[in-house]
């Protein structure tokens, strides 16, 4: 599943929290993590200096780089097989350029960083690369509670019965296995998305054949997951799906989710860009959000 994982940081904290899920996820695939910094010389130089920076800022903003890099290799031991890189670029465009050119398998960044000429982790970096990511991203807040790199009790996995819901399910489902694990199969029914329709059946209608739906998606990942010998419970429920999966993670001690980025349309939609980055801005653990070309290697 993970071969190779990139770490991008800045030295805050929460990058480092970032790393140590990494890590984490690392050691149970037998992975090699890649921890960059990116100098992003051309907003360190500013819109008005043509003559780009002196030797002496070039030298203070490798400081940094290397400092950034330092403070992650504190939470690495001798199990971790770790390589180092400084790059230049554009953050986003030299994190996804790396990942392209290293054969990446899952990226881990943190949602925000601090701030001065060196930011480049913040929300809207993560955020594109999350968009524009040919493979998964793990994303971790930067109010994320404590972490136990013991790893994972509790995985949850929303789906919506699609096939692109379904490579996320696989992530899920791996991860579950590599630490014995509990998967929670949910579809959230979207209230919003069924009154948009203007659907004049009666409404108690409707809901059934979304209840079915939503009952046959999650029994099918309850399947694929005894086939892994992972235990899984499964749910249906009813709202607006960022904030009953939100509230189904608070009332089931969930330790992490994976999702795609995209799913279908129709009146059981959910798994849109949308929906997963409210989950990666608010949720207080982290999230894998998985491209709907991000195929599983097992």
């Amino acid at each position: 599943m993970y071969e190779t994982i990139l770490v991008p940081t800045d030295g805050s904290d929460h990058s480092i929290r970032a790393a140590e899920h990494a890590l984490t996820l690392s050691r149970a695939f037998d992975a090699t993590v890649h921890v960059v910094t990116v100098l992003d010389l051309r907003s360190a130089a500013g819109p008005f200096d043509a003559g780009g920076l002196d030797e002496a800022t070039l030298d203070r903003l490798e400081t940094a780089g290397e400092d950034a890099i330092a403070s992650v290799e504190s939470v690495v031991d001798e199990r971790d097989d770790v390589r180092t890189e400084v790059l230049r670029g554009v953050p986003s465009d030299a994190i996804l350029e790396y990942a392209s050119e290293s054969d990446v398998d899952l990226l881990a960044m943190g949602t925000q960083g601090r701030t001065g000429l060196d930011r480049y982790i913040a929300g809207s970096v993560t955020e594109r690369v999350v968009r524009r990511s040919e493979v998964p991203v793990l994303t971790v807040r930067a109010d994320e509670g404590p972490f136990d790199s013991g790893g994972y009790d509790e995985i949850l996995v929303p789906t919506d019965g699609s096939e692109r819901a379904a490579v996320a399910v696989a992530h899920g489902i791996a991860i579950a296995d590599r630490f014995d694990a509990r998967i929670h199969a949910v579809n959230v029914v979207d209230i919003g998305e069924i009154a948009a329709t203007g659907d004049f059946r009666p409404p108690t209608d409707v809901l059934d054949r979304c209840q079915e739906r939503g009952e046959a998606a999650t029994d099918r990942i309850l399947t694929s997951a005894r086939e892994r010998d992972v235990e899984g419970i499964a749910a249906v429920t009813e709202g607006f799906p960022a904030e009953e999966l939100l509230r189904y993670c608070e009332d089931n001690d969930i330790d992490l989710i994976t999702m795609g980025t995209a799913g279908r349309t129709g009146l059981d939609r959910f798994l849109l860009g949308s929906t997963t980055e409210r989950l990666i801005r608010r949720a207080d653990r982290p999230v894998i959000a998985v491209p709907d070309d991000g195929h599983p290697q097992e």
